[in-house]
């Protein structure tokens, strides 16, 4: 969105060491020759609403007016744009495609539209006939003056006035071929393969007009624009049609149809409806400054409408908006992406993300797993795990591979277990996909492990990760092979405890190769704002009760369920981390320290945390008993009653969390904000202390209950009919 001519954003005192460290990591990139442009998908929610639209549903209620007013606002800032009506996504049980909504920009600050706005909602005067037909006439007599060859000719349709031309000059036959007659791609579903445009493969370009009725009470002028192949043709297209509809005095008008092709002297960004969220598709920048004053102005704008990138539930817990927060790397054409300047990038970093669990899971949404929206290879069937080790030890063996050898040796095993290719961690769809029509070949990585970041920051501090890792396999092979976790990557991995060491690993590899984040990047990285967390101490140690990665399974099968936009899972089992640190020099030593949840004494594993010991385990419990799910037989655990006792004290710290509020009176109505919801949170952990003779006589746990480093509360419930 932004222009290489816009000025920098002014920097406050607060941001200015964050920006510093941005320009730092932009010059380590730049220093070392490699150009990687990064791109993001922010999604926002209304979280105050509990309609469905902003729960679980894609569509319906005030979705559509707000992306309308959001690109309305982006045009206010970027004059000169123009607001595109294209074709959004859609799934199988959906009758036509969903609605988008884009703006798009020179980014040479140049105006790219001379004519009337698009009413974005707002009633619009009606086209008197005669007026329509004359836009109609002038605009094919403007086609012809660029020296396009163009007749004009009437169908029956609601866009009935039609005009087919060429960009090649050649003359235009009086054919009548059935296809001039086509309805709107707006009214018709898209084909499974992708929106194709058979007339413009053949050099002919079918513009159609008419008034419609964009809702009940909105008539407007419509515009349904061909599939262009180059942006110049279509921006030359686009500049006859403003300059005509200004000469008609024609005062508003509405561009739909076909998305635009997009090269790196324009800026493409497009606004859909996802279920609970309203996705936008930001354009890619060459660089984090620009990225960072991008993500600023989508957030500024979103928070203007009411609009935001997190939810927050009733006892306090902070969610992800509901639609994750992917991002994006290539080049400033496909060619010049740096997965094909570099052929062995793209191998390096799958290998590399597989030694590093944190990239998998430790900024991703609560949802994480085989079953996921972003699983890992090795989440799928261990076959074809083994086969993409073979996979990448062929491309590691070819020289130059070219972009059609790195997207057909990897596509098959970069997919979920059903073979979606959407769906994976690494999704390289846009890559160079011969089956994708229009943006299949787009030298594109998606890094979909990513819930949606809480501020432009943090998008930010996130991009920089993944260009730095990037730049440096681009350089260096870091990862010498697959490895092959086993049970340990979703036992030992799902504790943050863990994460955050692993990542660290990643940021010393980093600062080992010359790409180094800087400590605002990292402290941003490793914070989790609003991410939950109880603590309570006794004698000099700390008890620490945080959320740990759950991997909920499928209920029923995943073919069955590939078909919609949205899979059953058993989300109705929670994990925790559970960990101990001494906080003082007073009291006993950490070893002595015992901890029970209920009668059953935990096991504590060992572990350091830079000079400081830790003793921590995972605890899994269910939480509640799903409509349908997963173990009918299971009742839900809870409340948990923690005790923190020693031999050598009189006394024990009982300290009992709730998964709601302790005295079960429902909440007056969702938190109003973040510091309302950290007060729902703090009441949830209540705290006393006891004496001795009240703590539970401890039980050892049964032997099915612990496995790794994780309790499995499960275990120990009663069976009901």
């Amino acid at each position: 969105m932004n222009s290489d001519k816009t000025a920098k954003p002014a920097t406050t005192e607060k941001d200015s060491p964050f920006e510093a460290e941005i320009e730092q990591h932009d010059a380590a990139i730049a220093g070392r020759g490699i150009e990687i442009w990064v791109g993001a998908e922010p999604t926002f929610t209304k979280r105050s609403s509990e309609s469905p639209e902003w729960l679980s549903e894609p569509l319906g209620g005030d979705k559509h007016p707000l992306a309308l007013r959001m690109a309305g606002t982006l045009l206010e800032q970027h004059p000169g744009s123009a607001i595109l009506r294209t074709v959004g996504r859609q799934y199988a049980e959906e009758k036509i495609p969903r609605w988008s909504v884009g703006l798009l920009a020179r980014r040479d600050g140049n105006p790219i539209w001379p004519g009337p706005p698009d009413p974005l909602g707002e009633p619009s005067p009606p086209v008197e006939p005669q007026r329509l037909d004359g836009f109609w006439e002038l605009l094919q007599q403007r086609l012809v003056e660029r020296g396009w060859p163009c007749r004009h000719f009437r169908v029956s349709d609601p866009l009935d006035r039609r005009l087919l031309f060429r960009l090649d000059g050649k003359p235009v036959s009086n054919d009548e071929d059935p296809r001039l007659q086509r309805a709107s791609v707006h009214t018709q579903k898209t084909p499974h393969d992708g929106l194709a445009d058979p007339l413009a493969e053949r050099g002919l370009m079918l513009v159609a007009l008419g008034e419609l009725e964009l809702t009940p009470k909105n008539r407007a002028l419509c515009v349904e624009l061909p599939a262009f192949g180059r942006v110049s043709d279509f921006l030359a297209c686009l500049e006859v049609i403003g300059l005509a509809a200004s000469e008609a005095e024609i005062g508003a008008l509405v561009l739909q149809g076909h998305p635009p092709p997009v090269d790196a002297d324009v800026s493409w960004i497009s606004i859909t409806p996802d279920p609970a969220v309203i996705e936008v598709n930001a354009a890619p920048q060459p660089d984090l400054r620009r990225f960072l004053a991008d993500q600023r102005e989508l957030f500024k704008v979103a928070k203007t409408l009411g609009l935001s990138p997190y939810r927050l539930q009733y006892n306090g817990t902070v969610s992800d908006s509901g639609g994750g927060g992917q991002f994006t790397l290539g080049g400033r054409t496909p060619g010049e992406s740096p997965f094909f300047v570099k052929s062995t990038l793209l191998p390096r970093l799958v290998r590399y993300l597989n030694r590093h669990p944190s990239l998998s899971y430790l900024f991703a949404p609560d949802f994480v797993g085989g079953a996921s929206q972003s699983p890992r290879p090795d989440e799928g069937i261990r076959d074809a795990f083994h086969e993409l080790a073979l996979a990448l030890w062929h491309l590691d063996s070819i020289p130059k591979a070219s972009p059609e050898m790195i997207w057909g040796s990897l596509a098959h095993f970069l997919a979920d277990p059903s073979g979606n290719r959407h769906r994976s961690e690494l999704n390289i769809e846009k890559l160079w996909n011969p089956h994708l029509p229009g943006r299949g070949q787009l030298g594109l990585v998606e890094f979909r492990a990513f819930r949606m970041p809480r501020s432009p920051q943090r998008a930010v501090a996130i991009a920089a990760l993944l260009r730095s890792i990037t730049a440096m396999l681009a350089g260096a092979n870091t990862a010498p092979g697959l490895r092959d976790w086993g049970d340990a990557l979703h036992d030992k991995y799902a504790l943050p405890f863990y994460l955050h060491q692993d990542l660290q690993a990643v940021f010393d590899d980093l600062a080992a190769t010359g790409f180094g984040l800087g400590e605002k990047i990292k402290a941003m990285l490793f914070r989790d704002p609003g991410g939950s967390r109880w603590q309570a101490s006794h004698a000099g140690c700390e008890l620490a009760i945080e959320p740990a990665k759950e991997f909920w399974p499928l209920v029923g099968d995943v073919a069955s369920q590939e078909g919609g936009g949205s899979r059953l899972m058993d989300s109705s089992t929670l994990r925790l981390q559970v960990s101990l640190r001494k906080i003082s020099d007073k009291g006993p030593p950490l070893s002595g320290w015992r901890l029970q949840v209920g009668s059953q004494v935990l096991p504590l594993f060992g572990g350091q945390d830079g000079q400081q010991g830790v003793r921590l385990i995972a605890l899994r419990y269910r939480d509640f008993v799903p409509w349908r799910g997963l173990h009918p037989s299971l009742k839900p655990f809870g409340p948990l009653q923690f005790t923190l006792s020693h031999p050598a004290l009189e006394d024990a710290l009982q300290a009992t969390l709730y998964a709601w509020r302790p005295d079960g009176t429902p909440y007056d109505g969702l938190p109003q904000g973040l510091d309302a919801a950290a007060d729902r949170r703090k009441e949830r952990l209540v705290t006393r202390i006891v004496s001795r003779e009240k703590i539970p006589a401890p039980q050892t746990p049964p032997e099915a209950a612990l496995s790794g480093y994780t309790y499995d509360l499960r275990y120990l419930a009663t069976p009901t009919e």
